[in-house]
């Protein structure tokens, strides 16, 4: 097995360690999290580092997934994906055995298929998402970069997810509904039309509440 560091020690972290324990590609050689953390372990792997220890890390180990959840924000996400891109690491796809996903899906760098998750044919998920527990990801949809769809989420076919958004809990988007990037949908919205950028959707039909600045 190679060789994985994980970045981020919270709730996240513990889900992904269980897919990859599940999975048995990877050996995790342990966590990066904050400075009070280091020493500590989470399900049995030790905090190795934090941020500043990346330089060091990278020599003794290329591969890399980020375990920093996206609720609230994806920003940490993104800056540690990019900042470990720019220095040559490697983010492997990282998929379940217990999720199905079709041999005509495309899963980029980065991005985690969770258990009992569903990508169908000619789905094309992005870098960096969390397609989580329980989520389907119908025929032809497009996940862009740095996106979450969130436990129980379905994403009908020929839908479209923008950049940087989250789609939360048991929400459900009507075929072809193209979701704008920086979005957040609220966990049990349904969708029924395409939507504006940077803003906060909830309801059914889901409405805007509130813009992201």
């Amino acid at each position: 097995m190679e060789d994985i560091i994980l970045i981020g020690g919270g709730g996240h972290c513990k889900s992904v360690i269980d897919v990859i324990e599940l999975e048995k590609r990877f050996n995790i050689v342990g966590i990066v999290d904050q400075n009070e953390m280091f020493g500590k372990e989470i399900l049995g792997y030790k905090i190795i580092g934090n941020d500043d220890n990346i330089d060091e890390l990278i020599k003794t180990c290329n591969n890399f997934h980020i375990t920093i959840g996206h609720i609230k924000s994806n920003k940490a996400r993104v800056t540690l994906f990019e900042l470990i891109k720019s220095k040559k690491g490697n983010f492997p796809v990282i998929v379940s055995p217990l999720a199905y996903v079709s041999k005509h899906s495309n899963i980029k760098e980065g991005s985690i298929i969770m258990h009992h998750a569903f990508v169908n044919a000619n789905a094309k998920i992005g870098a960096n998402c969390i397609i989580n527990t329980g989520a389907v990801i119908e025929h032809d949809v497009i996940i862009e970069d740095n996106c979450h769809i969130s436990t129980g989420a379905y994403i009908n076919g020929e839908c479209k997810v923008g950049k940087n958004s989250f789609v939360g809990s048991n929400s459900t988007l009507l075929q072809c509904i193209q979701i704008s990037e920086n979005n957040i949908i609220a966990a049990g919205s349904v969708v029924t039309k395409s939507t504006e950028k940077n803003c906060v959707y909830a309801g059914n039909p889901a409405q805007v509440k509130k813009k992201i600045i």
